[in-house]
């Protein structure tokens, strides 16, 4: 089987398409480039399947070496055969291939290898060829001073059987789906810890069953974690005689002095060896799924997050909000550096509101703010009624910003690089502000994980978690553009092609010659080539440069097309571009070339309409209820504002402008069944909530959208 025949087992495009999108990616070219700028090669395909091949490729490969590492070993054991030979060409299932490589695998000494030592292997073939031979007369013949008497002669055939049957391929992929089916996963509280006050978060998984398979991908991570903290021991089970009878309905052909024999190989083969073993896969393949269905969760919720509205270059008054140590204020220009900052207490104990008010009031003006940010964290509400009572002399909005993650900039080794002279509280407030302005260039420089927009981030598979959301990071980072002249090293260093040594050369450029005037010049930058340069020129910006063209997501490559393009109509490119009526009269038919074809040709045509055009909304403003400041407020049957701040698969949580977010779940969120919270809600979108149930005690809100 090939990699484009592998590829497309599960990948719904002709082969032609698939073996175009390796070649490219053989090509070191970025998935990025690939689903923007040769849609004509792979049949139009997006960056979510450009992403699928990719990955399953790096699968094809790796079931190759897994092959080529069998071989090799079965080799060196001289055990290798021209039928095991072939099993192991035509497999292309990893799980397969290990049944396969079961019976050669290096394991401790077993009670089957000692009985083997003992000369006890034919009588084990005599049982399993389930003659009519009189067994108890048979097994005297293989007495010798490691085997005392006929007991231990048929106590070592069944061991040597008990592995035959773990080893049979058949049998193992029978288990597999009856586990599939029926396996059952419990828990059971661990009896030390049963009243330890950290394990009451875990007490629903005290004693608890339910089908492995069915069992929601939140909740089973959570059995896991409280296993992992030694709260709960789990269990994953079939039914023990429904097994046996499966397994012994293929192992045993005939019913004579052999069965019993068999029967007890089979039973022991279950309890020792294959029970445990494909519980263990049971498990380990609903922890994978339960992992994939999290990280596509944390990966959603990111992207709807990088992606939220900017508010654009504007003026921004930054506040991260506190009652004794202060609120602590910065003011940002345009470019969000940073102009000036200030700590005022307009809050308990010292209650300097007249003080803090002629503050801000004078920093507004002075700075000429266009804008306010507080951060949602303590005190965020009363800065936010404190911010509304002023009388400013000009309109200025003021925006709520999630501050989750900020603390974890504040003191990261990008804050201190950007800000040596200043403390964490001045840097955590410059990126409450900078959120505001430009929620992906400022989001960019922090963990993923540190955001808060998953769920169970901490167990899962880490590697794959952060291979997930560095694919959604550049996905959206290029989907948007970067402006060269503005974008700090951290935002270019996710273009494609570019990389982070590549992006410290661009900003020492930079600063060492100007702004870039053109994409032309990005060749002078030392080290970038023209690969790089072919796969990351028409994701950065530059605004007002030399060539308009540079300010659109047109690729450099089909300059020459677009000005054949404004010749033909006898215009200059500088006014043919956002112009819509003479843009309707190009036939992209005329300018197909040998590299750009008719899909390539539509989408310049529709980049002309609206170059640059940036594809997130604008920021609004938004309005929490004033008579809600405490979870003492909350009455039932109240509706009230919010704002979606976080996406579970079991629901969503929203803001209503208290610390405390509150629980929609998932039947909440609309009349009818709903499978996919992303179907009905979105990060960081306005809704109308209703209060359906307050524990204060624990500090839980339950919320509902069915009004």
């Amino acid at each position: 089987m090939t990699a484009v025949q592998f590829i497309q087992n599960q990948v719904n495009t002709a082969p032609k398409n698939i073996e175009n999108t390796l070649k490219l990616l053989a090509e070191d070219c970025t998935i990025p480039f690939i689903s923007r700028y040769r849609k004509d090669q792979t049949g139009n395909l997006d960056e979510v399947v450009v992403e699928q091949i990719a990955k399953l490729n790096s699968n094809y490969e790796a079931i190759l070496k897994r092959k080529e590492t069998i071989l090799k070993s079965v080799l060196e054991q001289n055990a290798l055969t021209p039928e095991f030979r072939q099993k192991i060409e035509q497999s292309f299932d990893l799980q397969e291939l290990e049944d396969f490589y079961l019976p050669y695998k290096k394991k401790k000494k077993t009670s089957a290898d000692v009985a083997r030592e003992n000369g006890l292997e034919p009588l084990a073939k005599i049982i399993m060829a389930q003659g009519n031979d009189d067994v108890d007369f048979i097994s005297t013949r293989f007495l010798n001073k490691n085997v005392k008497n006929e007991d231990e002669a048929l106590q070592g055939a069944r061991d040597i059987i008990a592995e035959w049957v773990n080893e049979n391929i058949y049998v193992r992929k029978q288990l597999r789906r009856l586990y599939h089916k029926t396996a059952q996963i419990e828990a059971k509280v661990s009896k030390s810890k049963k009243d330890d006050e950290a394990a009451q978060k875990f007490s629903q998984y005290f004693d608890w069953s339910e089908s492995l398979t069915k069992a929601p991908p939140h909740r089973l991570l959570a059995m896991l974690r409280a296993e992992s903290e030694g709260f709960v021991k789990l269990k994953v089970e079939s039914d023990p005689e429904e097994a046996f009878h499966l397994v012994r309905e293929i192992i045993i052909k005939k019913n004579n002095d052999t069965t019993p024999h068999i029967e007890q190989a089979i039973e022991d083969s279950l309890k020792r060896l294959l029970a445990p073993a494909i519980s263990n896969e049971a498990l380990q393949e609903a922890k994978a799924k339960a992992d994939a269905n999290s990280i596509q969760v944390f990966a959603t919720n990111l992207s709807q997050l990088l992606l939220a509205p900017p508010l654009g270059e504007k003026r921004i008054l930054a506040i991260d909000p506190g009652y004794r140590s202060g609120c602590k204020i910065v003011c940002l220009d345009e470019k969000g550096d940073l102009l000036y900052n200030e700590t005022i207490y307009p809050h308990a104990p010292q209650n300097e509101t007249g003080i803090a008010m002629k503050k801000i009031k004078s920093m507004v003006n002075a700075y000429k703010i266009d804008a306010i940010a507080i951060g949602n964290g303590t005190a965020s509400r009363e800065t936010e009624f404190f911010i509304k009572k002023i009388a400013f002399d000009k309109p200025v909005q003021v925006f709520v910003v999630s501050e989750a993650g900020a603390s974890v900039y504040s003191a990261s080794k990008i804050a201190r690089e950007e800000f040596p002279s200043y403390d964490v509280t001045v840097r955590g407030s410059v990126s409450i502000g900078r959120r505001l302005s430009d929620p992906l260039a400022e989001l960019v420089k922090i963990d993923p994980k540190a955001i808060g927009v998953g769920q169970y981030q901490h167990d899962v598979d880490q590697g794959k978690l952060k291979g997930e959301l560095d694919t959604v990071v550049v996905r959206c980072v290029n989907s948007v553009g970067v402006n060269i002249n503005t974008a700090s090293k951290h935002l270019l260093s996710y273009v494609s092609g570019i990389g982070e040594k590549l992006a410290e050369n661009i900003i020492q450029y930079r600063s060492e010659n100007g702004p870039f005037e053109d994409r032309k010049q990005l060749k002078k930058v030392p080290r970038l080539g023209d690969k790089a340069f072919q796969q990351g020129a028409a994701f950065v910006r530059i605004a007002n440069g030399k060539n308009p063209l540079d300010n659109s997501a047109v690729h450099p490559e089909a300059y020459p097309i677009v000005e054949k393009m404004a010749k033909d109509l006898k215009l200059s490119v500088h006014d043919l571009i956002a112009n819509k009526e003479k843009t309707k009269l190009i036939a992209p038919e005329k300018y197909i070339t040998p590299e750009i074809g008719l899909l390539g040709l539509k989408d310049i045509i529709r980049e002309l309409e609206k170059p640059g055009l940036d594809p997130r909304k604008s920021a609004k403003v938004f309005e929490f209820d004033s008579n809600v400041r405490t979870m003492s407020d909350l009455k039932t049957g109240m509706v009230l504002p919010g704002i979606v701040n976080n996406i579970t698969n079991f629901g969503c949580f929203v803001d209503i402008g208290l610390k405390e977010s509150g629980l929609v779940h998932i039947s909440q969120l609309r009349a009818g069944f709903v499978s996919d919270v992303n179907e009905v809600v979105k990060l960081h979108e306005h809704v109308q909530v209703k209060v359906t149930e307050v524990d204060e005690s624990r500090k839980r809100i339950q919320l509902s959208m069915i009004l």
